[in-house]
């Protein structure tokens, strides 16, 4: 595949989503990753809709598909000296060693920092992370509903009013997020090896993923000593940002920041009220502050009269920014996403077609070409013959168990 990293290689000793989800964005770049698997369990991931776990989907393991597709899959026990023999021997050829691995297990298993550097001086080596490489917890796993999600914050502060649960947040939601800020990381890695013939440890941890996402709320509590309030969307400060509900049953969010430019083209071209232009009680956002409760009661009215179709249409006639709640089916038909090609149909090799969603990055105007993920140790021999073994070499390893 073509892309900005074209010509680098990735070996990725990873699982699950969150790293996994760097390497998919590298192979979307154009790099050939090869994803390392236990010849015999594979990713864990691949079992859970065969488990029952999660729903099935027609045969498609979209848990798979999105953190895993344009890869290459090699079976490999790392743990037999065999199978870390090949590995190594990967590792020379590679640009990058991408793992989940905390480092004291992959210590153990003889893939740490100074390992896989004894065979490759020139790798970078990168690593996702549960809670970073210091500290107590240092060596704790993590997935992002506990880390990225709980601990960070994110949770509390998406939280809506006190004695309530926190929210649960949806599938690899930090994960996706996370392997995007891996593979920013890899390539700036690259970019100052190829710039200085230095090369780099990447770390990102889950921890500081989700602090970066919530360091406006972070910051804040910092210099006030105190976690920025949560409103009430009855008493929003800004009846301008908030959500409203239309005849229909749907929802939609404005975003209206410098409010007073666009209140009188509200009133006047969407609402069909032009007195409440200089009404007095909202006639700017400092009397519209004090009034909120009413204000805003007024703008329930006003969108529960009309569907959502029809507030479409009225508020994409003027300027301004707002935004309908879609599900996660409906943004398969959204026009936006269609015409900008952000979520490619893919077959895979049973023939079921199904839509991948691109990593957001997008090189000359041009959206990003997909491919399957790769069936468990599909690549294996095709690899092993790319590095230069007979095939009674790789039948050797076949029945010591150390390759698929």
């Amino acid at each position: 595949m073509s892309g900005p990293l074209n010509g680098f290689k990735v070996v990725e000793l990873a699982a699950w989503t969150f790293v996994p989800a760097a390497g998919a964005v590298l192979a979307d770049w154009g790099a050939d990753v090869v994803k390392v698997e236990h010849p015999v369990t594979g990713d864990p991931q691949r079992g859970l809709i065969a488990s029952g776990i999660v729903p099935s989907a027609g045969g498609v393991n979209y848990l798979m598909e999105q953190p895993n597709r344009g890869k290459r899959s090699i079976g490999i026990d790392v743990a037999t000296p065999g199978g870390l023999e090949v590995l190594m021997r990967l590792v020379e050829t590679a640009d990058v060693f991408l793992t989940s691995l905390l480092p004291d297990s992959a210590g153990r298993l003889g893939v740490g920092v100074e390992d896989i550097r004894r065979r490759n001086p020139g790798i970078v080596y990168a690593r996702g992370l549960g809670q970073g490489i210091r500290g107590d917890h240092a060596g704790r796993g993590g997935f992002d509903m506990a880390v990225f999600w709980a601990q960070s914050g994110i949770a509390d502060a998406l939280t809506v009013t006190s004695g309530e649960y926190p929210p649960f947040q949806r599938p690899a939601f930090g994960d996706i997020v996370g392997g995007q800020t891996i593979a920013g990381g890899i390539a700036a890695a690259l970019l100052q090896r190829e710039r200085t013939g230095e090369t780099s440890i990447v770390d990102v941890s889950l921890l500081h993923l989700g602090l970066w996402q919530l360091s406006p709320d972070v910051v804040a509590s910092g210099v006030l000593q105190q976690p920025l309030p949560k409103f009430d969307r009855a008493e929003m400060p800004s009846p301008l940002t908030n959500s409203y509900r239309t005849s229909d049953g749907r929802y939609l969010f404005l975003v209206y920041l410098q409010a007073d430019r666009f209140w009188p083209d509200l009133c006047v071209k969407v609402w069909d009220r032009p007195d409440l232009v200089d009404d007095a009680r909202f006639a700017n956002a400092a009397v519209r502050f004090e009034n909120r409760r009413e204000c805003i009661r007024m703008l329930d009215e006003i969108f529960a009269a009309k569907p959502l179709a029809y507030w479409e249409q009225r508020l994409n006639s003027i300027d301004g920014v707002w935004g309908p709640v879609r599900n996660a089916l409906e943004v398969h038909r959204d026009p936006q996403v269609e015409a900008n090609g952000y979520m490619p149909e893919l077959v895979d090799d049973n023939g079921a077609a199904f839509r991948l969603v691109s990593n957001p990055v997008q090189f000359d105007e041009t959206p990003t070409e997909l491919r399957r993920a790769p069936n468990h140790g599909e690549h294996t021999e095709e690899l092993l013959l790319e590095l230069g073994d007979e095939w009674d070499q790789i039948i050797a390893l076949k029945e010591t168990g150390a390759i698929l």
